[in-house]
C-alpha cells in the first residue's frame, strides 16, 4: 500500500509592514504611557522584522470591534487567501480540485457556518462527495494533527487529501488597557497572517509522512490560552512555556526517531514552530542542534512573524525551496495543552 506523500505546497499572505512601521504607526500609541518603554523593548527583541496583516492596524483599528464584526471580516479576508494557497498547492501537485478526496481546514482565528471548507470546496469545484474536516481552536500546532488526519485518509482510501491552514491573527488586536499586560504586548509583537495548503497523495515523488506524534502536559494547561471574548480572541501566554517545552521536547523527538531507526544527526531539516525567540533557543539547546539547524525557523519568524498554525508549514515550504532540500525533515509545533506535536518526513525520489 502506497505511503502518504506531501506532493505540493502553496502559500498566500496579505500585504505586510515592517515591525518598526507597526510600532511607530499604531502600537506606540496603543499601549499606556507607563508601559510604552517595556512594550517597545519587547517589539524590538521579538525576532520579527516584518509581518503581514489582512486587516492592517496602520489602516484600520479593530481593537474595539465586537467579536461578531471580526468573524464576519474573517470570512471576507480568509476566503481569497485560502483560495490562492490551495490553487498553488494543487498546481504544484499536478492535481485538480475535483481529485481531492478529503479537505481539511485548520484555523483558530475565525469561525462561520458555512465555513471555509464548504465555500472553498464550492468555489474551487471540488466533487460533491469530497469529505471535509475542520480543525478549530487547536492553535499553533494544528497543522500537524491536520497532516496526520490527511495522511490517515490517504493511507486508508488511497486517494488525495488537501490540508489548508488559514490564520488571521490581525483580527484579534485587543483593546488598550491602563494596566500592564505583558502577555498582550508579547502577542501583539509576534503574530501575523498567512494561509498555507498542502496536498497529500498515495505514493509518488515528494516527502513521505512517516509518522505524526504528540505529547500533552495537562498539568500546565493554563500556561497558554486563547479565550473567546466580546472583543475578539484573547491570548494568554505564560513566561513558563519554554520551561515546559524543555522538559518534553527531547523525549518526544528521540522516541519518534527511534521508532524509525533514525538519530538526531540524520535529520537534515528542522521545521520548528517559532513561538518566539526563546522557544527556538530552548529547542536548539535541548536537542543539542548546531546553530544553523534552525535558520529556516528564525528566518520565517523574521520575515513573517508567528502565523499560528500556518507557521510550521511556511518553514517547511522554505526548507523545500532550498537549493539542496534535506532528505529527512522533522517538524515540531507547540500550543495549548501544553501540547507538543512532531512529524517525520522522508524524501521519496
Amino acid at each position: 500500500m502506497a505511503v502518504p506523500v506531501i506532493a505540493g505546497l502553496g502559500t498566500a499572505q496579505p500585504p505586510g509592514a515592517t515591525q518598526d512601521e507597526l510600532w511607530s504607526g499604531f502600537f506606540a500609541g496603543h499601549f499606556p504611557d507607563a508601559t510604552r518603554a517595556l512594550a517597545q523593548r519587547i517589539f524590538a527583541n521579538s525576532g520579527v522584522t516584518r509581518r503581514q496583516a489582512a486587516v492592517n492596524p496602520l489602516l484600520e483599528d479593530v481593537s474595539d470591534w465586537p467579536t461578531e464584526r471580526r468573524m464576519r471580516r474573517y470570512q471576507v479576508e480568509a476566503l481569497p487567501l485560502g483560495k490562492e494557497a490551495v490553487g498553488r498547492a494543487l498546481t504544484a501537485a499536478g492535481l485538480d480540485a475535483g481529485d481531492v478526496g478529503m479537505f481539511i481546514v485548520c484555523s483558530c482565528t475565525g469561525y462561520a457556518t458555512p465555513g471555509l471548507d464548504i465555500l472553498l470546496a464550492r468555489d474551487l469545484g471540488m466533487a460533491p462527495h469530497t469529505q471535509r474536516m475542520v480543525v478549530g481552536h487547536m492553535g499553533c500546532y494544528a497543522a500537524l494533527p491536520g497532516l496526520g488526519a490527511a495522511g490517515d485518509f490517504v493511507t486508508a482510501r488511497q486517494r488525495p487529501a488537501l490540508l489548508l491552514c488559514a490564520e488571521l491573527t490581525s483580527l484579534h488586536i485587543q483593546p488598550a488597557t491602563a494596566r500592564l499586560d505583558t502577555q498582550q504586548i508579547v502577542s501583539h509583537a509576534l503574530f501575523s497572517d498567512a494561509a498555507v495548503a498542502a496536498v497529500v497523495v498515495p505514493g509518488g515523488r515528494g516527502y513521505a509522512l512517516r509518522e505524526v506524534t504528540a505529547i500533552t502536559d495537562t498539568s500546565t494547561a493554563d500556561h497558554m490560552t486563547w479565550d473567546v471574548t466580546d472583543t475578539g480572541f484573547r491570548m494568554g501566554l505564560s513566561p513558563k512555556v519554554p520551561q515546559v517545552l524543555s522538559r518534553h521536547v527531547r523525549g518526544l523527538v528521540d522516541g519518534l526517531l527511534a521508532r524509525h531507526g533514525a538519530t538526531l544527526s540524520e535529520v537534515g531539516g528542522w521545521a520548528v514552530h517559532p513561538g518566539g525567540p526563546r522557544i527556538l533557543d530552548v529547542v536548539e539547546r535541548e536537542l543539542a542542534l548546531p546553530p544553523q539547524a534552525l535558520d529556516a525557523a528564525r528566518a520565517t519568524l523574521d520575515a513573517h512573524g508567528n502565523c499560528s498554525s500556518a507557521t510550521v508549514m511556511l518553514i517547511l515550504d522554505r526548507l523545500l525551496r532550498a537549493q539542496r532540500p534535506a532528505e529527512r525533515i522533522l517538524m515540531l509545533a507547540f500550543g495549548p495543552g501544553l501540547t507538543l506535536y512532531a512529524a517525520l518526513l522522508d524524501h521519496t525520489p
